[in-house]
């Protein structure tokens, strides 16, 4: 792969960076649900304080019963020692509930926001990142938030509640040994703060290599029948081992340090096992306590459980120091879309609203989709109420480009664009984009039934209304076949269904929606003859009554339009009728040349014109 191409799919690192703004946003999600996660912390903070006493019951155990062989009362003890396990069951329990609850429906508000912001994100914002990537950022990065709201910083107050009151529990009993206890803390804080520097970069590069290859997967999955046409399976399977073969390292490369930091966590814990028990042998055996008479087996006992308990919530915190480190990361590329400017806004108060007349006007139109790159140049033209206007030139020439700065999905540059005698730029966006329907040369269609994929989620069109804008493109006559007909399921993109049949849905779609303008993108370049005749009779039926714009390639598409406008290297070079243009002898006269040979029109008996207009059964295309 490139370097170019490796800087479009590669995510950005984040590096060490900490912002106290960042994280005071970050738990700003957990605001509505303050109460529910408030219940929790106590909870937390009861089930470890409940659990800081089992060590203390094993020392009440050994010397006031075991040892003295006294059985007088063990029942209760042995009560009291279930009814503390039971309520920190309970208390456990109904912690998980509350958290996990909490986190799911933070997590829940931020995919919200999250999806909702790309849905008003301009189009060049996609033309930069890649669909796998942001993906990403909805998925991955909110699941790593996730698990900071329910297992990460209630989890580490619960910790520090713990380590405290262990530690007032060991001075309590022995003030000695509890220092000689804590001996090996320096041991272990080193180790942790080793830790915390290598999996925080670990991390890092888990989570750019895992955005790159969701990237990577989204376009060659999309893209499954052009490599298998080409039969670039094993170049594509290569590209793929290099990906995940980064994202593999990246992980083995953090799992190492968890291998190392571990073992020896535990490690410096059996120390200080052994240094508390070599302390209390020493002290007892050498009567330095009164011939033993401050410390007990019991004691001993207990010590060694809260030894082992104490340096679980050290290690703990330095997990979860990660899960917070993770989750930093995760907000900080969530907060970077969410806070990205839409450079394509509403107005706060819009010149028009509503329906327009569909009189259209471009006023010295420039623009650029980088810099200054210019793809239309100082282009100007007008459209009236009703007029059918075709775009034509060679690929590049601008005419996708004029269709999607007339709905806003870009801003000029230079100039300005009317509808009914209004800058597009103050219109309602909603309002002007509900007056356009496109029909694209690649038809979307969503997952969901026919009927779905006509109306669009519009509860304002209803069932009847549906099938007759089916019936009035043709499209009714294959939907009836379907089993099911409009109820019948539409796999993603459309797929069972042939390229006629998808255009045919589309057309439906914009007759239903009943649009005031319409664009027709090379909607019949990609089908045969026969069915571009069925289609043809469907373009006619949309475009009665409508200012349309027609982008084609074929000529054979166009002939019908009131006007045609020739571009060539984003300028307007020709402006006419089909006959005006050819009898000028000029670009369109040369595009119309290289479609249809002088060679080809003298060997048959077949009218230019009429060959033009694709009447004749044999017209070429």
């Amino acid at each position: 792969m490139s370097d170019e191409v490796n800087k479009y799919h590669e995510e950005e690192s984040i590096g060490t960076k900490y912002d106290l703004r960042v994280a005071r946003r970050l738990f700003s999600y957990l605001r509505p649900y303050w109460p529910l996660a408030s219940i929790g912390l106590v909870l937390t903070l009861l089930t470890n304080i409940l659990i800081s006493t089992q060590p203390y019951f094993t020392k009440m155990a050994v010397d006031d019963y075991i040892t003295p062989r006294k059985t007088d009362g063990i029942w209760w003890f042995a009560l009291a020692f279930f009814g503390v396990f039971l309520f920190r069951f309970i208390f456990s329990y109904l912690q998980e509930i509350l958290l996990n609850n909490v986190g799911q429906k933070v997590m829940f508000d931020l995919r919200t926001e999250i999806f909702t912001k790309l849905q008003k994100q301009e189009l060049a914002y996609y033309d930069h990142y890649p669909v796998g990537r942001i993906i990403t950022r909805i998925t991955s990065d909110v699941d790593a938030l996730n698990e900071l709201f329910t297992s990460g910083v209630i989890d580490v107050l619960g910790d520090l509640v713990i380590i405290i009151a262990i530690i007032g529990m060991m001075f309590w009993m022995d003030w000695k040994l509890a220092l000689v206890s804590l001996v090996t803390v320096p041991l272990l804080f080193t180790a942790t703060n080793w830790f915390r520097k290598h999996a925080r970069d670990g991390f890092d590069r888990v989570r750019t290599r895992n955005a790159r290859l969701n990237a990577f997967l989204q376009e060659y999955i999309s893209g499954a029948q052009t490599v298998q046409l080409f039969n670039a399976e094993e170049e594509s399977k290569g590209k793929f081992g290099a990906i995940n073969d980064d994202y593999r390292n990246a992980n083995i490369e953090t799992i190492y340090y968890y291998a190392i930091f571990y073992p020896l966590v535990d490690f410096i814990g059996a120390i200080g096992i052994a240094v508390v028990i070599f302390s209390f042998g020493f002290e007892t055996l050498s009567g330095l306590s009164a011939a033993g008479a401050g410390l007990s087996i019991g004691v001993l006992a207990s010590f060694i459980q809260y030894s082992l308990q104490l340096f679980q919530p050290i290690r703990d915190l330095s997990d979860k120091f990660n899960v917070l480190q993770a989750a930093i990361v995760a907000s900080q590329r969530i907060f970077i879309l969410l806070d990205r400017e839409i450079t394509v806004l509403s107005p706060e108060k819009p010149v028009r609203t509503g329906k327009a007349e569909g009189r259209i006007e471009f006023q010295n139109v420039w623009f650029a989709y980088k810099n200054e790159d210019w793809v239309l140049k100082d282009v100007s033209f007008s459209v009236d109420l009703g007029e059918s206007i075709a775009l034509v030139g060679h690929t590049g020439s601008g005419k996708t480009t004029i269709t999607n700065l007339l709905m806003r999905f870009y801003d000029v540059q230079k100039g300005r664009i009317l509808l009914d005698g209004v800058d597009i730029r103050e219109w309602a966006l909603h309002d002007l984009r509900s007056n356009f329907a496109v029909v694209l040369q690649d038809v979307f269609l969503f997952s969901g039934t026919i009927e779905d994929n006509i109306r669009l989620g519009n509860a304002s069109i209803s069932r009847d209304r549906v099938e007759w804008a089916a019936k009035e493109v043709r499209a009714d006559s294959f939907i009836q076949k379907l089993d099911g007909t409009y109820s019948s399921l539409v796999r993603e993109r459309g797929a069972g269904l042939s390229v006629g049949q998808k255009q045919l849905i589309s057309f439906a779609r914009a007759l239903a929606f009943d649009p005031k303008i319409l664009i027709l993108d090379e909607a019949t370049s990609s089908i045969d003859t026969e069915t571009e005749q069925l289609i043809q009779r469907a373009v006619d039926r949309v475009m009665d009554t409508r200012t349309s714009l027609v982008v084609a390639h074929r000529l054979s598409t166009i002939q019908k339009c009131d006007r045609i406008i020739v571009l060539h290297h984003g300028e307007l070079r020709e402006i006419g009728t089909h006959h005006e243009l050819l009898a000028n002898r000029g670009l369109y006269w040369r595009l119309y040349q290289l479609q249809y040979s002088d060679e080809k029109l003298q060997h048959t008996s077949i009218d230019p014109d009429r060959a033009v207009l694709g009447l004749e059964s044999g017209s070429p295309g």
